[in-house]
């Protein structure tokens, strides 16, 4: 019997199905010092996810293998010394050499230093870091948008986010993504930055500014999930109610809602980091095994859109 707050199906359960009909890629997992940064990364390989390649200090990461029992058989170890592992590993995608990089036990700033120092992976698209959730009584992961990286993006900036999260979208199934843009009310109020610049992205999808989605806004976070909210305001939308994505108007408000979905609905979660040229998985420090797999399961997937 299906427990009523469980979706009748999984969709990271098929999303990691189609991942593992694909062949496994390289990946560069860097700095993969901890129980969790290396578990993940040999747990996505003991799934044909990923082929690992462990960018660090080797004797530090046989260490760490060796005091959670764990066979490193079949990865490959690249020596870097200690902080240049974030270069090393950027420097492996930029050769091709890697498809994949996977931020392991180190702070999320030394990773996006290195990644915005080195142009062949840089693509002119802004970028921003996307969480795709399954949570209860959803038939579709839900996405959420910018949590880590852009701490208060201008108007421009929100458009590439937005582009992104709606390439993730897209290349997770969802043909025609409803995207919300997410403010404290559902109407435009001049001191509100976030209610001016979610109508004026709204515009410029219509305008084809933006491509490939459903996106309104200014949308209240309730108006954006629950039909009868929407309902009883009387939002005419053909997003209200139904969002596939959520777009937040700032860093904090992300993170916090991210965050919250996480801690307090115990959603299961993959995170990326999209608009770069080779996928970026870039999960907290704290984050669980599961988290990690199914980051690679997203990278995996996105790996599979890039140009060859």
């Amino acid at each position: 019997m299906i427990h009523p707050l469980e979706p009748a199906h999984s969709p990271f359960d098929a999303l990691l199905e189609r991942a593992q009909s694909l062949a496994p890629i390289e990946a560069a997992i860097v700095d993969p010092l901890d129980s969790l940064s290396l578990g993940g990364a040999l747990s996505a390989a003991s799934k044909g996810l990923i082929k690992p390649v462990l960018v660090g200090d080797p004797n530090a990461i046989y260490d760490a293998a060796n005091r959670c029992g764990w066979s490193l058989r079949h990865a490959r170890i690249v020596h870097a010394s200690p902080g240049e592992e974030s270069a090393a590993a950027v420097a492996l995608a930029a050769g091709g050499h890697v498809k994949i990089v996977v931020k392991g036990a180190l702070h999320s700033d030394a990773l996006l230093h290195s990644v915005l120092a080195e142009p062949r992976l840089l693509t002119g698209r802004r970028l921003s870091h996307v969480v795709v959730f399954e949570l209860p009584q959803r038939e579709n992961p839900l996405i959420v948008t910018d949590g880590a990286v852009n701490i208060a993006p201008n108007l421009e900036q929100k458009a590439q986010i937005v582009q992104n999260a709606i390439d993730v979208a897209r290349t997770l199934g969802l043909e025609l993504p409803k995207v919300a843009i997410l403010a404290a009310v559902e109407t435009v109020v001049s001191g509100m930055t976030a209610t001016i610049d979610a109508a004026a992205l709204s515009e410029m999808a219509r305008r084809g500014q933006i491509t490939g989605a459903l996106v309104d806004g200014p949308l209240a976070l309730d108006d954006a999930l629950s039909i009868d909210a929407a309902g009883a305001k009387h939002i005419d939308s053909p997003v209200a109610g139904c969002a596939d994505v959520l777009v937040a108007p700032d860093l904090q408000s992300g993170n916090i809602l991210y965050k919250a979905f996480d801690v307090l609905l115990r959603a299961r979660f993959g995170a990326v980091i999209a608009g770069a040229a080779v996928p970026i998985v870039f999960t907290s420090r704290a984050d669980s095994i599961e988290a990690r797999v199914l980051s690679c399961v997203l990278a995996r997937l996105l790996a599979e859109e890039k140009p060859r």
